[in-house]
């Protein structure tokens, strides 16, 4: 560089430092400007001649990172010092003697802890990263300064990145979304964390973030038009009232605009709350409360609030001090409007989150930080503790108002609360999805419907034997995991299909059956089956007895077979017969038609069970178990309709019965029971459902019986299979009457 050339520096650089003194947030006296100049004076020194990636001088760097904790975090003379001298120690030949000696203990103790993270990067071995998180984080409980600085220097260093090679940019945008970003949130400093979500979309996916920005320009006139005519009569009504007051609109950031439009799979244009409404009054601290409320009265005096939407935030604080009392109210245009009032006190540890309890000492904001480092502490007891146990017992604290989920290596995740582990899996990959088995939440094994909780550190499980189950649909939340659970099922299904199709085509040649359209439907007919598909899905996991196809007629390979039509049971209408007027009693099982009669499905009676008749208003008389779920209501609330009835000798009619069964999950267990059932009991079942959790499996099947020694029987051969552990008989699908049951 020529003499001009670094005059025109020098000049930049003093007039960078003479910004930092004007614009400071906190008052400055002489002593803190003289000690403020003698820090300045002594990094200038100590980097001189050291230049960033860009080019420039490296004092434009402390001066910078001097100016947000200044400006932006509200921090006062302590923090500025640090701030301009945080690289000194570590990059130049001053020493922390040196610091203490000039600037005192506390100075020294926090340029320390800054030092001591200078090389918190979080590499692939995650006992390593672990560690630096440790050390970090143990910073905390010494001074928080440490954090707000460092959290300044992580924020400089996002906004010139540009000067990096991409591969830098890619890890340093990485680290902040795995840890500053999060921590920026903690400590109530939403700017902070709005613009490291903000940088890091910048150079993570930069197509998105330029697109998105260029949207939100090309609608500023038209929301700038919007809110001023939405503001106008409240502007004027509280300057009635002689509110002192501000208005301000918080345009959404582009990390949460993309967040929307991924998670709601929306475009832009559909992204509605864009934009909030923030009404900042003037306000003494004995009427601040009602202050706000008035505020809110004159807004919804205007526009119809949303009920479900107001949050109040001032009777109850959030645990990061954060205040403020926020409405949702419909416009005259038909666009809901989020509001946030608050007083400038509110909005001052709003934005500045607990670095404002400096100033104010009596505030919630000061009691939720006193106890987070309270808890910390309480952490720190064990001199040495090891760094895993550390985080785990650290990160609930940390990332309690968001689900943030950590992979082995230190990636972040932010997922919907109520996660599961297969969730996880399957947000990482989908092939990691469809092959999970299992995972370790903080090196602890756990099933696949393990419910993650935010700061876990999870190591998914998989085995190329593994495939996608359909009971996983149950428990899975996210709509990613759902769709592909859903996909997977089908193409593998679809597989499976075309592997039965050749056996079912190999097995009719062998019965010297012709494989034609009229054939198969005969066959499916025959097994009672739906589709071709489900014929040869069920050929192909062997769930079909193809031995009985030899059994059919047929006339030179073309199948003769025509389904018996099974008399359809009598309803119970033909059953009904009344034997005394007078007590309005009534007999199942005599064949007469005077009584529209049906049997219940909450209870499903069948004969040998105590019954009772219940009058209906428009669906005859249904008959219901003694112990059916809705008998008490129906005899407590209608006993008038109630009338006596018993079973008499009849023929075998069937009816249906439900069966709960559980026991140790095994190979080949549904097949034993349905072959108990069907071909050596020779039950007819309408359905059948199992579900598995950690090898504990549990089932309901519904099945024709003629009474209850006939359902009774069947229950003691199901018990006396291997592997079932109780077998009981349902009450009944439904829980509540149905109207028809009460009219």
């Amino acid at each position: 560089m020529t003499d001009e050339d670094l005059k025109i520096e020098r000049k930049a650089i003093l007039r960078q430092y003479r910004a930092l003194l004007k614009n400071a947030k906190s008052e400055l006296d002489e002593a803190d400007r003289l000690m403020i100049r003698k820090a300045f004076d002594l990094a200038a020194d100590a980097h001189g001649g050291m230049r960033r990636k860009s080019g420039e001088a490296y004092i434009f760097h402390p001066i910078a990172v001097a100016r947000i904790v200044s400006e932006e975090i509200g921090l006062g003379t302590t923090s500025i010092v640090c701030a301009l001298l945080h690289d000194v120690v570590e990059d130049t030949e001053i020493n922390l003697d040196d610091i203490e000696s000039l600037f005192g203990k506390r100075v020294a103790l926090i340029i320390d802890g800054l030092t001591k993270l200078r090389g918190a990067h979080f590499g692939e071995d995650v006992s390593v990263q672990a560690e630096n998180f440790r050390k970090m984080l143990l910073t905390i409980s010494d001074d928080i300064r440490v954090i707000l600085v460092k959290l300044a220097d992580r924020l400089h260093n996002m906004r010139t990145l540009d000067s990096m090679r991409h591969d830098k940019q890619q890890k340093i945008a990485s680290e902040t979304l795995y840890l500053y970003a999060p921590l920026s949130h903690r400590l109530g400093l939403y700017n902070l964390k709005s613009e490291f979500e903000d940088l890091c979309l910048k150079y993570k996916e930069p197509h998105i973030f330029d697109s998105i920005e260029r949207s939100l320009e090309k609608s500023k006139a038209v929301r700038t038009r919007f809110i001023n005519r939405f503001t106008l009569p409240i502007r004027r009504s509280l300057q009635d009232a002689g509110f002192n007051f501000e208005i301000k609109t918080r345009t959404k950031s582009i990390h949460s605009i993309y967040n929307k439009m991924v998670n709601k799979n929306i475009p832009f244009e559909e992204v509605y709350d864009l934009f909030a409404i923030r009404i900042i009054v003037e306000s003494l601290d004995d009427s601040e409360k009602s202050d706000c409320w008035k505020v809110y009265s004159i807004v919804t005096d205007f526009y119809q609030p949303n009920p479900d939407r107001l949050r109040d935030w001032i009777s109850t604080p959030k645990s990061n001090g954060y205040e403020s009392l926020h409405t949702t109210v419909m416009s005259p245009l038909g666009k809901w409007v989020e509001v946030q009032i608050r007083t400038s006190r509110m909005d001052e540890i709003a934005e500045l989150g607990y670095a404002a309890h400096w100033k104010y000492k009596e505030s919630a904001s000061e009691n939720a930080l006193d106890e987070w480092i309270t808890k910390i502490r309480e952490t720190l007891q064990n001199p040495d503790p090891n760094a895993l146990d550390f985080i785990d017992d650290f990160k609930l604290n940390l990332f309690s108002d968001e689900m943030f989920v950590f992979t082995p290596k230190g990636d972040l995740r932010s997922l919907p609360s109520n996660t599961t582990a297969l969730d996880f899996a399957f947000e990482i990959h989908t092939m990691v999805g469809a092959r999970c088995i299992g995972a370790k939440v903080n090196h602890r094994l756990v099933p696949l419907s393990y419910h993650l909780k935010s700061g876990d550190q999870v190591e998914i499980l998989t085995s190329q034997k593994q495939r996608p189950k359909e009971n996983w649909l149950r428990f899975v939340v996210t709509a990613k995991a759902k769709s592909n659970i859903k996909s997977l099922l089908k193409e593998e299904k679809k597989q499976i299909a075309q592997d039965g199709k050749e056996t079912f085509e190999r097995k009719l040649k062998s019965f010297k059956i012709n494989m034609n359209d009229e054939n198969l439907r005969r066959i499916m007919s025959f097994y009672k089956l739906p589709s071709s598909l489900e014929l040869f899905y069920r050929v192909g996991i062997e769930q079909l007895d193809l031995s009985k196809l030899a059994a059919l007629k047929k006339d030179g390979g073309q199948l003769k077979y025509r389904r018996t039509v099974r008399k359809k049971p009598e309803g119970p209408k033909d059953l009904v017969t009344p034997i005394d007027a007078k007590n309005a009693s009534l007999v199942i099982g005599d064949s007469m038609e005077k009584f529209d009669y049906k049997l219940a499905t909450c209870c499903n009676p069948i004969p040998g069970d105590r019954v009772f008749g219940f009058i209906t208003i428009s669906d005859g008389i249904k008959i219901h178990r003694e112990n059916c779920p809705n008998a008490i209501q129906m005899m407590s609330k209608y006993n008038y309709r109630i009338v006596k009835a018993k079973w008499t000798n009849q023929e075998s009619i069937a009816f249906l019965a439900g069966v709960r069964i559980s026991g140790i999950d095994q190979v080949g267990l549904v097949n034993e029971l349905t072959k108990v059932i069907s071909d050596e009991y020779n039950v007819n079942m309408r359905s059948i459902s199992f579900d598995t959790d950690d090898g504990i499996f549990t089932g309901s099947i519904m099945v024709y019986v003629n009474d209850t020694k006939h359902l009774t029987e069947l229950m003691r051969k199901l018990r006396n299979i291997s592997g079932v552990n109780t077998v009981s008989r349902l009450k009944g699908d439904k829980q509540e009457p149905s109207l028809t049951d009460l009219n």
